[in-house]
């Protein structure tokens, strides 16, 4: 028996005994965005990985080409494939994502750019060997990281596991932060001479700190609680509106709300903008901004790693004109596009041949010392007259450096510390514990999650701090971190209460 389909087509009618054809599985349908990320996945990883440390190498320059140069070239490819796989992964993953960002520029173009010129910011004291073992060292903590966050993979996470009630922000302890911040806020406002002065220069906040008799030549304890209690609570408590605000729609309709909400960003418009902050700090400010106000977008936290890579090459640069007044700024005349990057705050891999060079010309190893003195930074000297000093400073005033507001890269810290078996495996627990922060954060950052998770607050700040941890010294990073905590431990809570949540 045969009919005529639709399409006027004869085609026979399956008896009830024959069997059906099996049917046709399809592919599922493909997003737009997948789409994009697929097309734009090889030209990125291409640019990142190859590109762009052959179009540095290719600059014409006095650089010496021996093996710490090639070493350079190698662990600049290597951070441009992680950092690729960062930005193209489908999950979101804020801290090993801000750790390759800072590790392809801090220390893979900046310093292959130094390489190539023969020019440093900062002067590499001891012998060539040293610096080539430093970029080895680099290299050798980058893939322990990486080992790290590998072992995680094996390990049980995600949402819920082992915690019923997860951490949650305390709607009233919230005003009181609110409160600590203006009043912070305001009285760093008031000490340094008004709001003028933070829309000036950083050069004039500093010459305003010193003039409130907070800063001391032998401490700078007083300078860091002022800028830190200044800043840290007026920020955290931004966030914390800002999550508010963007994940209830209660929030949006309560006037006092976005009252509060716009006065903290009025407040945090003069306190933590860019002129009269230093750049890594803005950075925290802007990273943990968009984390926050975006939390589930995969697109944003991809533009947020490429921006990063824009702004350390092209407006980190730029920014370097409001460090200082109009008297005492001298614009630096560059004939390559690489001077740049190697006469500014890059000077992390060579800090830490200095590092080296400083250990075995005998200082020696410091098991932990330097460590302890990060943890008890809060200690006065007149207690522990022992204290340990900036690590920066320390190796710093051993070169005889008229400045020495110098880095000292957290792969220095460990080493000066812990030495080389220490340094990998600091490396290899901070990829361990990175990874299992990023999962949690990717299973508790959807779009039920609660106005006031804890964790949707808490990762996108620590992903913004995270390049000043990394670029060090640590002890002049403890300050503001201990003032973060403090803050969060405020405005945390277990209960579940309609009376204590943000809803």
């Amino acid at each position: 028996m045969t009919t005529t389909d639709e399409r006027g087509t004869a085609g026979k009618i399956p008896d009830a005994a024959t069997p059906a054809p099996p049917p046709v599985l399809l592919p599922p349908p493909v997003a737009p965005r997948t789409l994009l990320s697929r097309a734009a996945s090889v030209p990125l990883a291409l640019g990142l990985t190859v590109f762009m440390p052959l179009l540095v190498a290719v600059q014409t320059g006095t650089g010496v080409h021996d093996a710490a140069y090639y070493l350079q070239i190698a662990l600049t490819m290597y951070a441009g494939a992680r950092l690729s796989a960062m930005i193209l992964t489908s999950r979101r993953k804020l801290l090993q994502g801000s750790f390759w960002l800072f590790v392809y520029m801090a220390m893979g173009v900046a310093p292959l750019a130094q390489a190539v010129l023969g020019r440093v910011p900062t002067p590499v004291v001891g012998p060539r060997s040293d610096l080539t073992l430093a970029v080895a060292l680099v290299l050798v903590g980058c893939a322990a990281f990486d080992v790290g966050s590998l072992l995680a993979r094996g390990r049980p996470g995600g949402a819920g596991r082992g915690e019923k009630r997860p951490a949650l922000v305390h709607r009233r302890r919230l005003h009181l932060l609110v409160l600590l911040a203006f009043a912070c806020s305001g009285l760093f406002v008031v000490k340094l001479g008004g709001p003028a002065v933070f829309f000036s220069s950083r050069q004039e906040i500093i010459a305003g700190i010193e003039e409130a008799g907070v800063s001391q030549a032998d401490s700078q304890a007083g300078q860091a609680f002022l800028r830190g209690f200044g800043t840290v609570p007026a920020l955290i408590a931004l966030l914390a509106y800002a999550r508010w605000l963007v994940t209830s729609w209660r929030a949006r309709r309560s006037p006092a709300v976005i009252g509060v909400f716009l006065a903290l960003v009025g407040l945090n418009l003069v306190v933590n903008n860019p002129i009269s902050n230093p750049r890594y700090w803005f950075l925290t400010v802007m990273f943990a901004l968009l984390f926050t106000v975006f939390p589930v977008s995969a697109a944003m936290y991809r533009s947020a790693l490429s921006l990063g890579v824009i702004m350390a090459l092209v407006i980190f640069p730029i920014s370097d004109r409001f460090r200082y007044d109009e008297k005492n700024y001298k614009p630096v005349e560059s004939t390559s596009l690489l001077e740049p990057l190697a006469m500014k705050d890059y000077d992390q891999v060579g800090m830490f041949a200095n590092t080296i060079t400083f250990v075995d010309s005998g200082a020696r190893h410091r098991f932990g010392r330097q460590l302890a003195g990060s943890v008890l930074f809060a200690v006065p000297r007149s207690v522990w007259p022992g204290k340990p000093r900036d690590t920066g400073v320390m190796v710093g005033q051993w070169m005889g450096a008229v400045n020495t507001n110098l880095s000292s890269p957290i792969w220095a810290e460990l080493w000066i510390d812990f030495g080389p078996l220490g340094m990998a495996g600091g490396m290899a627990a901070m990829g361990y514990a990175a990874a299992r922060v990023d999962r949690r954060f990717a299973a508790r950052g959807t779009r039920r999650a609660p106005p006031g998770s804890l964790i949707s607050l808490v990762v996108p700040l620590v992903a913004g701090y995270s390049f000043i941890l990394l670029r060090g010294p640590l002890l002049q990073a403890s300050g503001r971190v201990a003032i973060a905590l403090i803050c969060i431990a405020l405005i945390t809570t277990w209960r579940q209460d309609k009376g204590s949540v943000l809803r």
